[in-house]
């Protein structure tokens, strides 16, 4: 009798010890918030990597699209959940260093989030319909001219990815025009692929996407996937334009050790061939940047946007 009292004495305290141990994380799946629409860059290289990488990180992450108010509706949410590793924020570089100095926003970005990794980065180009009578940029610039500034070009959020570069295009080009805000990059392909608006910018990944249906006048790099089409600089342009790093966030007080986590899982993506070959046929790069390498230029880019924007609002 004893020693069958010793066994389950034994047995239970197993269990206790157990119940003490604390999973790995991620023992559940992890929501990544996207605070833009569907059928954006964000949303089509977000569905490359998130297939890939619950492989070597033991658990899926779900896409979460949560679109509004150029992006902050979504980073407020993200802002506002348990920093437990569970709830991420992928967005870019103009909503977390640009935005803070046009308002005032209900989060702080470069104090309540911390950077997990830089997924890669794009190019903005400008496109119109493959049936437009504009060739190149410059035709466009003088249809706006003609029209008194009632040309309508698309943008898919004020102060976003789109508007900034499409601003800069037309300020270098003493050219004003009716700037029609979308919500997101998905819907505003939609309002050019209808003829709302007469041209876009947008990123290789979607342009890619539209096949034959659109024409791409420039870019502000070279493009390989989308032909090669002129630079912005080689059109006389000077100054970078248009780069956009598509960023994965962590609230700021998340543990280390799961941010960890998140990137060693990452950094694998680098050496996996279905990886590789999926953003290929995107026509997107993978240039990767660990968070703590992007940590250190993020200060610093917004102390640059903060002198874009007085420059873009002076007068």
């Amino acid at each position: 009798m004893k020693n069958l009292l010793k066994l389950f004495i034994g047995f239970f305290a197993i269990l206790s010890f157990s119940g003490l141990v604390k999973a790995d994380y991620p023992e559940k799946p992890i929501t990544m918030v996207i605070p833009f629409g569907p059928g954006g860059s964000h949303d089509l290289n977000a569905r490359v990597f998130t297939s890939i990488v619950p492989q070597y990180l033991g658990n899926a992450i779900i896409v979460k699209l949560v679109p509004g108010a150029s992006g902050q509706t979504g980073t407020a949410m993200v802002a506002q959940a348990k920093p437990d590793g569970y709830t991420l924020l992928f967005t870019h570089n103009y909503v977390d260093q640009l935005q803070h100095h046009v308002k005032k926003l209900p989060y702080k970005p470069l104090k309540d989030f911390v950077t997990v990794a830089r997924i890669n980065y794009a190019a903005a180009c400008m496109i119109v319909l493959s049936k437009s009578k504009y060739k190149s940029v410059q035709d466009v610039f003088d249809a706006a001219k003609a029209s008194g500034g009632k040309m309508k070009l698309g943008h898919s959020g004020m102060w976003g990815a789109t508007m900034v570069p499409l601003a800069q295009l037309l300020s270098w080009g003493k050219v004003q025009a009716n700037l029609t805000p979308y919500k997101g990059g998905g819907p505003m392909v939609k309002g050019l692929l209808s003829g709302d608006v007469e041209a876009v910018l947008h990123f290789p990944s979607v342009i890619k996407g539209q096949g034959k249906k659109v024409r791409t006048l420039g870019c502000g790099s070279k493009e390989k996937a989308l032909g090669t089409p002129p630079t912005f600089d080689s059109l006389g342009f000077t100054g970078q334009i248009g780069y956009m790093d598509r960023i994965l966030m962590a609230p700021a007080k998340t543990p280390p050790d799961r941010i960890k986590k998140l990137q060693d899982a990452l950094a694998k993506l680098k050496g996996d061939k279905t990886f590789k070959k999926f953003m290929g046929r995107l026509g997107e790069n993978m240039e990767f940047m660990n968070g703590p390498d992007y940590e250190k230029v993020r200060a610093e880019k917004s102390k640059n946007y903060k002198n874009l924007v007085k420059q873009m609002t002076k007068g």
